[in-house]
C-alpha cells in the first residue's frame, strides 16, 4: 500500500490483494471471523488508495513484505504489464465520430477505436465504451464537443488517461488522470469543449469480469466460513 498518492483511484485488482492478505491473516490467526469480515467489506467498498491503505497496516503483507497493493509514483512509471497486444490492431477504426441532437448515441461491445475519434451532443448525450474495444494505435484521441449536453467516456483498467478539455459553465471530468497505464496499453487523451454541458470519464470492468470476481469473493468467503466451521 502507498501514502504517498492516497487521492488516486483504487482498481479491482488493487482490492483484490488486500483481501488476500485479509484472507492470510484470517488464516494464521491474526483476525478472527468478525474483524476480516469487517475489513473485507471495508476493502470491496473502497474508492481510493487512502481508504485502502489502514485495512492492512497492523498486518504483514507475506513474504519479502510485498506491499498488497502496487506501489504508484507520482512520476508516472509504467505499471504490471496486461495483455495488450493484441487489441492494439493498427489500421482504421470501425466507427469515426458520433452525433447527437436532441438525441443520443452510444457506442460498445467489440468495436475498434480509431486514432482520433469525433462526438458531437447538443440537448442531448452520448457514451463511449471502450472496455471491450480493439485501438487502431497505441495513443487515440477521443474529441467531445458538449453544448448543453453531456457524454461520458469509460476505459477499462489498465489504460492511461489524459484530459486536454476545455468547459465554459461545464466541465470535464480529470478524476482518472494520473493513474499509470499497465506496460503496453494505450493512451487515450480525452479533448474538446463542454459549454453548458459535460464529459464524464470512468474506468471500470465489464460486467462479465465483475460478475467473475464477484463469485471468487463468495467462493473464497465459503471456503473461510467452512474452516470455522
Amino acid at each position: 500500500m502507498t501514502d504517498d498518492a492516497p487521492e488516486l483511484r483504487a482498481s479491482d485488482a488493487d482490492r483484490e490483494r488486500v483481501a488476500e492478505v485479509l484472507r492470510d491473516a484470517l488464516a494464521e490467526g491474526r483476525l478472527d471471523m468478525g474483524e476480516f469480515e469487517e475489513r473485507l467489506d471495508a476493502t470491496y467498498r473502497a474508492r481510493t488508495y487512502g481508504e485502502l491503505a489502514p485495512i492492512t497496516r497492523d498486518l504483514p503483507v507475506g513474504a519479502g513484505g510485498a506491499a498488497p497493493v502496487r506501489r504508484v509514483s507520482m512520476t508516472k512509471e509504467p505499471a504490471e504489464s496486461g495483455d495488450w497486444a493484441g487489441r492494439i490492431t493498427g489500421g482504421e477504426g470501425s466507427s469515426t465520430w458520433a452525433v447527437a441532437v436532441m438525441s443520443g448515441f452510444e457506442r460498445k461491445g467489440r468495436w475498434t477505436v480509431p486514432k482520433r475519434f469525433n462526438c458531437f451532443a447538443f440537448w442531448g448525450g452520448g457514451e463511449l465504451d471502450l472496455r471491450e474495444a480493439n485501438f487502431a494505435d497505441g495513443e487515440v484521441v477521443i474529441n467531445c464537443v458538449a453544448i448543453m449536453g453531456g457524454m461520458n467516456v469509460i476505459v477499462p483498467p489498465g489504460v492511461e488517461v489524459v484530459v486536454r478539455g476545455i468547459g465554459i459553465m461545464g466541465g470535464f471530468d480529470h478524476r482518472e488522470e494520473g493513474v499509470p497505464g499497465e506496460v503496453g496499453a494505450p493512451r487515450v487523451v480525452v479533448t474538446g469543449f463542454a459549454f453548458w454541458g459535460g464529459v464524464g470519464v470512468e474506468r471500470k470492468v465489464t460486467r462479465a469480469e465483475r460478475m467473475r470476481l464477484k463469485e471468487e469473493r463468495k467462493a473464497s468467503r465459503r471456503e473461510l466460513r467452512g474452516r470455522e466451521d
